[in-house]
Order: C-alpha cells, then sequence, then structure tokens
C-alpha cells in the first residue's frame, strides 16, 4: 500500500510540476473573459464543456486578464475538431475590432477538407501547408510557440510550419507581423462546424 501511495504522489508531483506556468483561457461553462465581434453571437456556443463554432463569420476575442490579453512571447495549446468541410482559424498578435476578418497579427488555419487548398497548421498566407496533419471529426492538438520572430505550429507534436520573420516585410504587411496582441478564433461561413477546448497558455516573456 505504502509503495502504491508513493508512485501516486509522485505522479500528482510531476503532474503538478508539467502544468507549471500553463493558465487557462476557457473554464467550459461560460465565455468570460471572450468577446464576440458582428453584434451576433449565435455563432459561437458552449457545448458539453467545448467551444462549438457554427454560424455566420464572427470571431471571438480573448479579452481577459490573462497577461492584460496582450501576449508577445509565449506558447499557445488547445485541441480542435471539424466537421466535414469546415474551415475556422486561430489568430495571434491580433486585436479585437468589430466586424470583419482581423487585420493585425497572424492566422493559423484550422482545416482538413474545406475547398481552401491551405490545410491545417499553415500560418495562412505566410507559409501554408498542403499536407494534412488531422483528420476530420477527430480531437488534435495545436501546439503554437511565438518567440522573438520564430513562430513554430505543431499539430500532435509534429511540426508543421517553423518560420522565421525577416526584419524587412514586404509592401501591404504593416499590421501582419509579429508585435503583441491577444487570441481569436474565427467562425468562417455557415457550413463550418468546429469545436475548441483545453485552450491555455504559458507566457514566455
Amino acid at each position: 500500500m505504502k509503495k502504491i501511495l508513493l508512485v501516486l504522489a509522485l505522479f500528482i508531483t510531476n503532474l503538478s510540476f508539467a502544468q507549471k506556468g500553463w493558465t487557462s483561457l476557457f473554464d467550459g461553462k461560460t465565455f468570460d473573459g471572450w468577446h464576440i465581434n458582428e453584434d451576433d453571437p449565435s455563432c459561437f456556443s458552449i457545448e458539453d464543456g467545448t467551444i462549438k463554432v457554427a454560424g455566420k463569420r464572427a470571431h471571438m476575442f480573448y479579452e481577459g486578464p490573462v497577461a492584460n490579453h496582450n501576449f508577445k512571447d509565449f506558447e499557445l495549446k488547445l485541441k480542435a475538431k471539424t466537421m466535414p468541410g469546415s474551415n475556422s482559424g486561430i489568430f495571434i498578435h491580433s486585436a479585437y475590432q468589430a466586424t470583419g476578418w482581423p487585420s493585425k497579427g497572424y492566422e493559423i488555419q484550422v482545416n482538413q477538407t474545406h475547398t481552401d487548398w491551405r490545410k491545417t497548421g499553415s500560418l495562412y498566407g505566410i507559409e501554408d501547408v498542403k499536407e494534412n496533419f488531422a483528420k476530420d471529426n477527430v480531437w488534435y492538438q495545436y501546439h503554437v510557440i511565438v518567440n522573438g520572430k520564430r513562430i513554430i505550429i505543431k499539430i500532435d507534436g509534429k511540426v508543421a510550419v517553423d518560420y522565421t520573420e525577416p526584419d524587412v516585410l514586404p509592401e501591404g504587411r504593416e499590421t501582419k507581423r509579429l508585435s503583441s496582441g491577444t487570441f481569436a478564433l474565427q467562425g468562417h461561413d455557415p457550413k463550418s462546424i468546429a469545436f475548441f477546448k483545453d485552450i491555455k497558455v504559458k507566457v514566455l516573456k
């Protein structure tokens, strides 16, 4: 019995250590800390402890107290699942705007079988992925690391993108660049259904 208790204690200690530095951004029950735009909150709902995205174009921005919703260098982990033919996205270094596609920061694609050829793991329009790293109807983990000028995107532990932003950006990318900002989830169109859960962040600096 003592041996079992010792093993259990070590397991709990290791689990606690593994979670050190990570902060949850979604409690599975409410949208506390999140702000939905387009004056139509129907695109986002909570279903069985997950965020369900299904409806007209809308974006849900994190505007809560963690790091005053202004992240520069960080690690972001979340789990995503798409239904067949669906498109969604995750924005980083973004900022709330009342309508339209977010103009600040980068979009990370969420798409396995939508008609858009850019697949899950793509740094949208910057470094795009044609390979499918995930499947519809199956939960998979996103792990996004931003450190300095470098962005690493992992899907279930596999590196999909490892991108270093150049010092000089092409014309037209004044706002689509690394700076600092918040996260947002995308509702793309009425035919796209996606789910998100276990959203957590580790601030690096």
